[in-house]
């Protein structure tokens, strides 16, 4: 990066640390550490939740998986706007009535400890695991894009952050979220108008969108249904919709968001709202993935988006047979501008036999490149049995840093940053939260005063931070780490919900059948997935409706019926 590239991302970091330190003032007890006093706005909210949500994986993994395989991602958050509904209805009045600084805390007055106990230790396993994944994942894109040692990158994207994050709590993250998103958009923003900017001067937006619609990167609608495909309008719309309400109203480190409100009336529009953003706002994302791709079609794209396992495979004696395959796989690039562009002619002319004719060149080209890069892969992973062969990650951070120009390029690897400390912010927040109140406060110190609670709190803030790094430091050899985190959300994400609803709408149901049923169905839903009858978004679905079922049998056997004390 250039000199300009590093003012401009210092400056950028150093602006929100100073802001989340700012911001973090005030703090005297657990209510406001945790809370922020149910204070928060609902545009604040709003932000602190798509903050919270909207990973560093977004903004990097994102516009490369739509470069692969087309806008066809967009469908996995079909659900979110069913499930935000079922939230304000149900979840919301519940949380706020009660007045839970965690969601947990509703399982012990619903049923006993020993099922919230459960509910909240599964939750930690699986976000300190995903939090440490979610340091990992853009630390190791750009330690190998920007030479940078991966374990300092990791030490760096998760150690600033702790400053503010043990410093404010709740309000420092939901404020600093608030600033660190007018960043990211307006960054993306750039970063895809700079795209069309860069295309040759007779191709425009429109003509980008119709060369990528019949590429078949505009594929946003897929309606056959397939248990084993895992996007598709029907997985999207059912196993998106429990995966939503499981994340959005089990996870602390979503609920700890909208429980801050001042009233249920601002968590319910904050809920909304962004059941309404949330998808054109990834559309949208996955829309400039699509015209990097036309992007690439029109100017040399390398055989390998991770160009350092590439450089280190040049370096073994398999270098000579990649460079005769990089030498092929640029004579059919150069096939390929030609072809673009008489496609592009081909859609002014408006012929359709034209538009067919260009369109079956170009894609038969396409697929004989695709084959060649096939090639390249194997001789990659044959020369490095441990390097990763999916390079979707790279895809758009290799536009950024080759494409751009100079501050533009330091401006995109802060948003990196910035993303990825909104959502870990948030997760830390909620780890710190869940030990405190569910466990600590709850088992081993019931009585302490408030001094005493903020100052444990801040102290596990600081726990789970070192924790997460240090999971960090060991993730990078897990493979694809978008999916890893996805995959594991679901592990858990759909029993935690099973307890949730059997807690709102099975009155008679009680504690010991409860957790039971969540005990049994964790197994069933870790041996489905090892055997891979079902595609990992199924499990959410499969989990919740399986407690339940559970719940219902075992309360026959275990327990006398019961009529619920909230």
């Amino acid at each position: 990066m250039s000199i300009l590239d590093w003012v401009v991302l210092v400056g950028t970091l150093t602006m929100i640390i100073l802001y989340g330190v700012w911001k973090s003032r005030g703090q005297r007890n657990m209510e406001s550490y945790f809370l922020d006093n149910q204070s928060m706005p609902w545009y604040i909210v709003l932000l602190s939740i798509i903050g919270t949500q909207a990973s560093a994986v977004t903004f990097i993994s994102a516009p490369g998986q739509a470069y692969t395989d087309g806008m066809r991602f967009v469908q996995y958050y079909f659900g979110l706007p069913i499930a935000m509904v079922v939230l304000c209805i149900t979840f919301v009045p519940i949380f706020h009535k009660l007045k839970v600084y965690t969601a947990y805390e509703f399982l012990e007055r619903r049923f006993d400890l020993k099922t919230r106990t459960l509910a909240s230790s599964l939750f930690l396993i699986q976000r300190g695991l995903s939090t440490g994944i979610s340091i990992c994942a853009p630390s190791i894109i750009l330690s190998s894009l920007l030479g940078w040692n991966l374990y300092w990158t990791n030490m760096i994207m998760g150690g600033l952050l702790i400053i503010y994050t043990v410093a404010g709590g709740t309000r420092a993250v939901a404020y600093t979220q608030t600033f660190q998103l007018v960043i990211i958009f307006g960054g993306m923003f750039l970063a895809g108008w700079m795209v069309v900017h860069l295309l040759p001067a007779d191709i425009g937006f429109k003509e980008a969108l119709q060369v990528s619609g019949k590429m078949d990167k505009l594929n946003v609608i897929v309606t056959k249904f397939d248990w084993q495909d895992k996007y598709n309008i029907w997985s999207g719309i059912i196993g998106g919709f429990f995966l939503a309400l499981s994340y959005f109203g089990t996870d602390q480190s979503q609920v700890g968001r909208y429980i801050t409100a001042k009233s249920v009336k601002e968590s319910r529009l904050g809920l909304l709202m962004n059941g309404l953003v949330k998808v054109p706002m990834q559309f949208v994302i996955l829309l400039i993935g699509a015209l990097v791709f036309v992007f690439y079609l029109y100017f040399r794209a390398p055989i390998f988006f991770n160009e350092a396992q590439l450089a280190k495979v040049h370096r073994t004696e398999q270098g000579a047979a990649l460079m005769a395959l990089e030498k092929e796989y640029d004579d059919l690039g150069k096939i390929k501008q030609a072809q673009v562009k008489n496609l592009a002619a081909a859609i002014e002319g408006g012929s359709h036999e034209r538009i067919a004719s260009a369109k079956s060149e170009l894609k038969a080209t396409d697929t004989r490149s695709q084959e060649v890069r096939n090639s390249a892969i194997s001789l990659i992973k044959k020369a490095d049995p441990t390097a990763d062969p999916n390079d979707t990650n790279y895809i758009f951070l290799h536009f950024v840093v080759n494409s751009l120009p100079k501050g533009l390029v330091g401006l995109l690897i802060a948003i990196i940053f910035l993303a990825a400390w909104g959502s870990i912010a948030a997760a830390l927040n909620s780890l710190a939260s869940t030990t405190v109140i569910d466990i600590y406060q709850r088992i081993y110190n019931k009585e302490a005063s408030p001094e005493h609670y903020l100052k444990v709190s801040k102290l596990w803030t600081l726990v789970w931070g070192v924790f997460c790094i240090a999971v960090a430091q060991f993730a990078g050899s897990l493979g694809s780490l978008i999916e890893v985190v996805n995959v594991l959300g679901s592990w858990f994400y759909g029993v935690i919900l099973g307890i949730f609803m059997v807690a709102f709408y099975m009155k008679k149901v009680g504690g010991t059948a409860t957790f039971w049923s969540a005990v049994v169905s964790e197994i069933v839903v870790l041996v489905i997935y090892w055997t891979g009858t079902v595609s990992f978004l199924w499990l959410n679905a499969i989990g919740c409706l399986l407690v339940i079922l559970l719940a219902y049998l075992f309360q026959l056997f275990l327990e006398k019926p019961r009529v619920a004390n909230s």
